[in-house]
């Protein structure tokens, strides 16, 4: 953090506020150094590039500390609600992490669905009945006497887009807020001169975004449509200024939904880079580094359970 910057944005405020703003600084700086303390007690030397991902389960619990990296979930199991606890998640990531691998301290992911216009003979009530996309227009349809958006390609990418576009907007949202944890807060601008001195990214472009595509999830019957739906993703979040995309998947779950994406033909899913899961150990995750990346972009992290925490490995670039 600039200190400079930090103190500038000071200048102004009553001595209660600079007090509590103090508080907020100590409190954020002190799980960084208790990281610090957790990665040498763990014997784990900085070479070892583990880190954890975390999400809605964890609400309420003890953090973990010590990670070399964090990646944090945007949302609360569903691709259409947010993680009530993205905010404290984030923050612990940002100030807990040692950045000790190829990998940023925090990084997202979101939860990704194509469910077309109904599903389980219920219509999909945030299902797009209009938008323009790179497939036409998103057009409308009679359906049970009800005008609904087609399962049409077009509709598929609006979805896809106006999820990754809210995403966003949650991820701005909950950065920009100090934890509830912390102090008591009252005065209007909190969350600008939290920002100010917290060092949390407050925009997508602060971040590595993570596109979680499982077969668990619902999904259309046609790869051509979830194929849509994910590019209507990626278009969101490059607009949002997001550099840095990948997906969390495997080979088998990866063709089964959007039909393997290994070629240019695959437009903006080809080459993302690859998180994959499957693992049970440190050392089956180093060697999953070493499996074909199912976007035919370059595997980066690999995911191992078992432990406490889902544990994550950054493959050596």
């Amino acid at each position: 953090m600039d200190d400079a910057i930090g103190v500038g944005r000071i200048l102004g405020k009553t001595a209660a506020q600079i007090a509590l703003i103090g508080a907020v600084l100590a409190v954020t700086t002190a799980p960084a150094m208790a990281a610090r303390t957790a990665q040498r007690g763990r014997g784990h030397p900085n070479s070892v590039p583990v880190g954890v991902d975390i999400s809605y389960p964890q609400c309420g619990r003890t953090l973990p500390t010590g990670q070399a990296f964090g990646i944090i979930g945007v949302n609360d199991g569903f691709a259409n609600a947010s993680n009530p606890c993205l905010e404290a998640e984030l923050d612990g990531a940002v100030h807990s992490s040692t950045g000790a691998s190829s990998q940023p301290r925090a990084s997202v992911y979101v939860n990704t669905t194509d469910p077309g216009n109904s599903y389980n003979g219920q219509l999909v009530r945030d299902w797009p009945v209009s938008g323009s996309t790179p497939f036409g227009a998103c057009r409308t349809t009679i359906q049970g006497g009800h005008v609904v958006g087609q399962n049409s390609a077009a509709c598929a990418w609006e979805y896809g887009y106006q999820k990754a576009a809210q995403d966003v907007s949650w991820l701005q949202r909950y950065a920009s807020e100090p934890p509830a944890t912390r102090a008591e807060v009252w005065w209007l601008d909190v969350t600008q001169e939290y920002a100010a001195v917290s060092g949390v990214p407050t925009e997508a472009s602060g971040y590595h975004w993570w596109l979680d595509v499982e077969t668990g999830d619902v999904w259309q019957s046609s790869t051509k449509l979830n194929d849509a739906d994910l590019q209507g993703m990626v278009h969101a979040l490059r607009q949002a200024g997001v550099a840095s995309l990948g997906a969390y998947s495997t080979t088998y779950q990866w063709d089964q939904i959007a039909g393997g994406t290994t070629t240019t033909a695959a437009g903006s899913l080809y080459a993302l880079s690859d998180w994959i899961p499957g693992a049970t150990s440190l050392s089956g995750a180093e060697r999953n580094c070493g499996q074909p990346p199912f976007t035919g972009g370059r595997v980066i992290v690999t995911q191992w359970s078992g432990g406490r925490y889902d544990g994550d490995y950054a493959c050596r670039r």
